[in-house]
């Protein structure tokens, strides 16, 4: 049997970045957690705003924090209300300066958890998930994506016994690691109890060119010279 690996960890320093980025020879438990709180924060006081991640980037002085949602107009808020009252708050509660970018999602189509957490919230309307999981893959191709495939599980459409259902569409290269593939999950809370929603999404090859490799394998010539000198 196949050992599931999550696609974005897999391909970590291949073409996907960290979603923390920062160094600490000390208190690295204390950083970690400090990182739990702001997103978990963010994630409770902005369940509805349509967040997708967020990246954290710390200094001496502040914490920089990126959130990248496709409603930007509800992280802002009136007047910038909404946003002031996120970075109090969790000012407040790690003693750090925030500051706190957002980054608009022009296609969300093309976002793994967001296409999830739309499926998501279909089924906590008692939509059919077969009619939900079907309409996402046809949003999906349409938007530009190569191949998308999502998976239900549970008790799907009120069934004694929990299930797994998948549709997918185009191509999903799960063992290629040159291919960029978005990876999403979520859960539904329905009447019948949790349903899990997976999506991947595969957007292409990301191939480096000969020259990108070359720079990448040999050292820059300016720190030759400053060790030299």
């Amino acid at each position: 049997m196949g050992q599931k690996v999550s696609p974005i960890g897999l391909r970590l320093s291949i073409n996907k970045g960290w979603q923390s980025r920062w160094f600490a020879s000390k208190g690295y438990d204390k950083l970690l957690k400090e990182d739990i709180i702001i997103r978990n924060m963010i994630e409770e006081q902005l369940g509805n705003a349509g967040i997708s991640k967020i990246e954290i980037e710390r200094t001496e002085e502040e914490v920089k924090v990126d959130m990248y949602t496709s409603k930007p107009g509800v992280v802002i808020g009136r007047r910038g209300a909404t946003i002031n009252d996120i970075r109090d708050s969790i000012e407040k509660k790690t003693g750090n300066i925030i500051q706190l970018n957002i980054m608009e999602i022009k296609k969300p189509e093309l976002v793994a958890r967001l296409v999830a957490e739309g499926i998501a919230s279909q089924l906590e309307g008692r939509v059919s998930f077969r009619k939900a999981m079907k309409k996402a893959v046809s949003l999906c191709m349409k938007a530009g994506a190569k191949g998308v495939r999502i998976q239900c599980s549970g008790r799907l459409g009120g069934a004694e016994m929990a299930r797994t259902e998948w549709y997918r569409e185009g191509r999903v290269p799960l063992h290629t690691l040159r291919a960029n593939i978005d990876y999403g999950f979520t859960e539904a809370n329905t009447t019948f109890g949790k349903i899990g929603v997976k999506v991947w999404i595969y957007l292409g090859d990301i191939i480096l060119d000969e020259e990108e490799m070359k720079k990448s394998r040999q050292p820059d010539k300016g720190s030759k010279k400053e060790e030299k000198v």
